[in-house]
């Protein structure tokens, strides 16, 4: 038994590829009201102050729901009522040079603060909708997207 334990142990600690980025949270709910979910892999997830959110999770919003989101470079995202986003890809490792914050609004209102991620490379973010990419220069904005009629 100890020697499976070693074992276990050694692989984690010398072999890093066993956590992909991908695999680490991009952040977390920070503010949370009404309805709201995380959607993962096409399954919802609980959803509270403190989930963690990451890479290729959907935030869906009632009409009552909101969410605060905080990634690990401080950028802060919120998410109006009936809204949408997919945060499509997040990669924050500066020493590797790994940069990015790609995310997506179907639908809705949202609105950002930037982080880190934008002061060092602002190259790297982008905020997608249906009609068009926002590559973020500044510090913050506001969008709506409105989704088709129902």
């Amino acid at each position: 038994m100890k020697r499976i334990m070693l074992s276990v142990i050694t692989r984690l600690l010398f072999c890093p590829s066993f956590a992909r980025a991908s695999d680490a949270p991009a952040g977390s709910i920070r503010t949370l009201k009404g309805n709201a979910t995380i959607i993962r892999n096409k399954n919802a997830v609980e959803t509270k102050i403190g989930s963690r959110v990451f890479q290729k999770d959907s935030l869906k919003t009632g009409v009552d729901g909101s969410i605060a989101i905080v990634f690990k470079d401080d950028t802060l995202l919120s998410i109006g009522p009936n809204s949408e986003v997919v945060i499509n890809e997040f990669l924050f490792s500066p020493a590797e040079g790994k940069l990015s914050i790609i995310t997506r609004l179907i639908k809705g209102t949202s609105a950002y603060l930037s982080g880190i991620i934008a002061k060092i490379s602002p190259e790297s973010v982008r905020f997608e909708t249906p009609v068009a990419n926002i590559g973020i220069r500044g510090t913050k904005f506001a969008v709506m997207v409105e989704g088709p009629a129902e």
